[in-house]
């Protein structure tokens, strides 16, 4: 089980999760964070808990995460940036994350566009950015980080798609440790993205990315864009080459053509 007291003394960070409030259970980490920044607390606090009531993903959908087998946490940042900017701090959160579960694991993760972390080609873990913003500038962004750590069953409409760390690497995985390494990991790109200097962890972000060159079907609401997937726009959008020309794309389903 994990607790306050087991998670931050774990820390090797000075700012992320220097302020952590932990929670046996919770609505979502992203709406107490959130709570929390529109209070004034300081970037690098960090949300966690063990169990979600209300966890939320994309589009207002529910992320459906067994109790005391994941990592569920949101962080506060108050970022110097843009906002024209402030969508890359997903990229920010998928590197640094990808990075400390490939040092627990030992294996790849891939970074799939928007916000999905995936394992031998299932999805390990997901990201929920909210950004609150002053006219042109970011006033704070939450970033909600939900992990499939030990949780070894999903049910039926997510098990073709999703997968742990356990279940791929057959064994469970110490969950204060991982913690500890993703905190490090977010606290030593954080240094980069806060100056908006976001072109190395694109590099590494674009690295693990095995969507481009493939065939897409992006679902947005009714509309569907299918084309090839040939990278991303100046400001993080994907960008997808259809048979009228090259669309970018900013939110929606992404479906791989097997053939593609």
């Amino acid at each position: 089980m994990l607790s306050k007291e087991s998670l931050q003394s774990a820390l090797v960070t000075s700012l992320f999760g220097k302020r952590l409030f932990f929670f046996e259970s919770l609505d979502s980490t992203n709406t107490c964070a959130r709570t929390l920044a529109e209070a004034g607390m300081d970037e690098g606090a960090v949300v966690v808990t063990e169990f979600q009531t209300s966890g939320r993903g994309r589009h207002g959908r529910t992320w459906t995460a067994d109790a005391k087998e994941n990592l569920l946490f949101s962080v506060l940042l108050r970022p110097p940036l843009p906002k024209t900017s402030a969508g890359f701090l997903t990229f920010f959160a998928a590197v640094s994350v990808a990075r400390a579960l490939e040092e627990v694991s030992g294996q790849p993760m891939e970074c799939k566009w928007p916000n999905d972390l995936l394992l031998n080609g299932r999805k390990v873990c997901g990201i929920l950015l909210e950004n609150s913003f002053n006219q042109e500038l970011v006033e704070y962004s939450v970033i909600g980080i939900g992990i499939n750590v030990n949780q070894t069953a999903f049910p039926g409409q997510l098990a073709p798609y999703a997968t742990s760390l356990a279940l791929e690497l057959s064994t469970s995985v110490d969950r204060v440790e991982l913690f500890s390494k993703i905190m490090a990991s977010m606290e030593s790109a954080y240094r980069e993205a806060r100056d908006g200097n976001f072109q190395n962890l694109l590099s590494q972000w674009n690295a693990r990315c095995k969507m481009f060159g493939r065939t897409v079907t992006v679902v947005q609401d009714n509309r569907r864009i299918t084309g090839r997937a040939i990278g991303l726009n100046h400001d993080g959008g994907l960008l997808v080459e259809t048979e009228t020309g090259t669309i970018p794309v900013y939110a929606g389903d992404i479906a791989l053509h097997q053939n593609g």
